[in-house]
């Protein structure tokens, strides 16, 4: 989940819909009121989902020192324990770690063979803060797109061979050049966070997990193709994206 030493320690919950579902919620405010109440200066933070779904709740620690620490299935009471015994005693309560620096077996290998390139960031950063997003170069491609021009853009997406998932498989490139070539007085953005298939939810861990890399999806697209409104269509089943 972190992404940098921090300058302090740091103590990060997952509360992403499936660690909600599992009790985030509570095990995030158990961390909140116990940090109040004994005066610490460990910053609590928050995240995403990080695919571990089984594992939920998850809370990860980076303590001063950068080493990181991977808690899972977390209860109220468990939680209290990995504060009392971690955060505040400064040992590890090895039997609920999923993963930690020094492991280099188990639970800690989930993430080993994965090469994420949509949900890179999903469980990485708060989802909430600009500042993070910005920090794993979020909003870069924005910039380069709009020093490079509006007709780079559009080639680029159609050399990527980039289509529709939408069951055609036409070209997003050729889609975008036609709006752009398109006249009108008004064009818009209009972003389908709709999931059709039973039981779909890639969309919503990228809503939920990552929204500022929709945001800027939606304005290179902006940009190439002349349009200065966007609509995003969510599904109330979603509500926390």
């Amino acid at each position: 989940m972190a992404q940098a030493t921090p300058s302090r320690p740091k103590l990060i919950v997952g509360l992403g819909t499936c660690g909600i579902a599992a009790g985030a919620e509570k095990v995030y405010n158990l961390f909140k009121n116990k940090l109040e109440a004994a005066g610490s200066d460990v910053e609590l933070s928050i995240t995403g989902c990080n695919g571990m779904c089984h594992n939920e709740p998850i809370a990860e620690f980076v303590d001063a020192q950068g080493n990181t620490f991977l808690y899972g299935a977390l209860s109220e009471k468990k939680a209290e324990l990995v504060f009392d015994k971690h955060i505040v005693g400064g040992t590890p309560m090895d039997k609920f770690l999923l993963h930690c620096d020094d492991d280099s077996t188990g639970p800690g290998k989930f993430n080993a063979k994965q090469r994420k390139i949509v949900l890179r960031n999903c469980g990485v950063i708060n989802p909430e803060s600009l500042e993070e997003y910005l920090a794993v170069s979020g909003y870069e491609g924005l910039k380069k797109a709009m020093e490079k021009g509006p007709d780079w853009i559009v080639q680029e997406v159609k050399d990527s061979g980039l289509r529709g998932r939408g069951g055609a498989g036409f070209s997003t490139g050729m889609k975008w050049m036609f709006t752009q070539k398109a006249v009108g007085e008004k064009k818009y953005i209009i972003c389908n966070a709709d999931e059709g298939d039973p039981g779909a939810f890639m969309d919503r861990s990228v809503l939920e997990s990552d929204p500022h890399s929709v945001l800027e999806g939606m304005a290179v697209c902006a940009f190439a193709t002349g349009a200065s409104f966007g609509y995003i269509y969510c599904r109330a089943e979603y509500p926390l994206a």
